[in-house]
């Protein structure tokens, strides 16, 4: 048995170093021709600096060549240099050593701490597990939010969306809810971000949060091959943690960002563009992201939040149309909630949980459902009561959504430093609905 594990180790290492030339140096991707590799094989390219070398990934094969999308870009890069194969490891390191760290996608430690000292190894790519390999949902996630615990349940192993344009508090939502939330593991996915906000987001946890949490970033400086590769490590860290038997918590902001990231990589390989310049790649990307996720037979639980660049009014835009179809449910964040100093900025009545039904107690979702529809009363009605149109008596349920919504815009507004259990959000809104119904 020894003779053989030693002669499997033996046949492994690749005695031959396999090299090529670079051909042509663009500003985001590299042509050589050769080393011969697969997909994702990683090479080392020679540059002007001495004695350092870019790392890369193959991201396109032809007939007489490779395409390369450096992690470092390419601006060190000659033609003529040399690209060198690397060793084909067994996946990226994971494992406990990285809990309490902030890393880059290459598992280097960005918060000025020692090199993570990994054992285990986990796939980039993963394995998606099978249908009926999976669990219905029976717990709920609990996130200490009232307006989602409360209106818009959430269970463990659920896949969901926060929906949002730029700067109206879904950043601040991720960051209320990684503080706040009961997991063993937290899995934090920054793509694309600006570097302040990376610090910001990290330093604002809680020292009890931050010990059970991962933070993997790639700032928007950074290349495309860094941030798509982001995705895929915090992946790997999750799935890791969820085949031990943990509750994991992922968050992905953004994924809008990881898109694009995806099709710079693909535009560079030479993919066709289809509808806003995304490539073929990036449809085929991003339901095996989603599908990576959830809950399986073996117990764990990966819980995926992941924030989607999207205007309100934008219909076309097809990562947003694509990820809410691939979701669990989607959260809704208005500006002009945010605009009134309403927050979180929640749209309740746009907003829906999929799988609330599943784990919810029967009471607790037909208190929601009745705030759901007062509030949805009251936007249709919005133009008749502001103008004065509108007499009461008139129309019963316009009567209730008027009875009771400075009850229910005073449930939903929460301060950020504020965590409401689970059953008392759903204790305060049935005694809500129940004293004015």
């Amino acid at each position: 048995m020894m003779q053989h594990a030693f002669l499997d180790a033996v046949r492994a290492v690749d005695l031959v170093t396999r090299t090529g030339r670079v051909r042509r140096i663009r500003s985001t991707y590299i042509e050589a021709d050769g080393p011969n590799l697969p997909m994702g094989g990683l090479c080392e390219i020679e540059t002007t600096a001495k004695g350092r070398a870019s790392l890369a990934e193959v991201v396109g094969v032809n007939e007489d060549s490779i395409v390369l999308a450096p992690f470092d870009g390419a601006a060190a890069t000659f033609s003529g240099a040399r690209v060198t194969a690397l060793a084909q490891s067994d996946g990226a390191p994971v494992g406990d050593a990285f809990l309490g760290r902030a890393v880059d996608a290459l598992a280097r430690p960005i918060d000025g701490g020692s090199p993570v000292a990994a054992t285990a190894r986990g796939s980039l790519d993963g394995e998606v597990a099978a249908p009926m390999q999976r669990t219905s949902p029976k717990r709920v996630f609990e996130t200490g939010v009232r307006a989602i615990d409360g209106l818009l349940t959430l269970a463990r192993g659920q896949r969901v969306g926060i929906f949002a344009a730029a700067g109206v508090g879904k950043t601040t939502l991720m960051t209320q809810i990684a503080r706040q939330v009961g997991v063993d593991r937290c899995v934090i996915c920054l793509v694309g971000e600006r570097g302040r906000e990376v610090e910001a987001f990290w330093r604002g946890l809680p020292a009890q949060a931050r010990a059970r949490s991962t933070l993997v970033a790639a700032t928007s400086d950074q290349s495309a091959a860094m941030r798509a590769r982001a995705g895929r490590y915090a992946l790997a860290l999750a799935e890791h943690w969820r085949a031990q038997g943990h509750d994991v918590l992922l968050f992905i902001d953004s994924a809008t960002r990881l898109a694009m990231a995806l099709r710079e990589i693909g535009l560079a390989a030479g993919e066709p563009p289809t509808i806003r310049a995304y490539t073929p790649s990036v449809f085929a990307a991003l339901p095996r992201i989603v599908e990576r996720c959830g809950a399986v037979a073996g117990g764990g639980s990966i819980t995926a939040i992941m924030t989607v660049l999207s205007e309100t009014n934008d219909i076309d835009d097809p990562i947003a149309e694509m990820m809410k179809s691939l979701l669990d449910g989607h959260i809704l964040l208005s500006r002009d909630l945010a605009e009134q100093g309403r927050y979180p900025a929640i749209d309740v009545p746009r907003s829906i949980s999929r799988l609330a039904g599943a784990v919810a107690e029967p009471a607790a979702r037909a208190a929601a459902m009745k705030a759901v529809e007062a509030l949805s009363t009251y936007e249709s009605s919005r133009t008749l009561i502001e103008t004065g149109m509108y007499v009461r008596g008139a129309n019963a349920d316009i009567d209730r959504a008027l009875e009771l919504r400075p009850a229910l815009l005073d449930y939903l507004r929460q301060a950020e430093d504020e965590r409401t259990p689970y059953p008392v959000a759903c204790e305060r809104l049935a005694s809500l609905i129940g004293a004015r119904t």
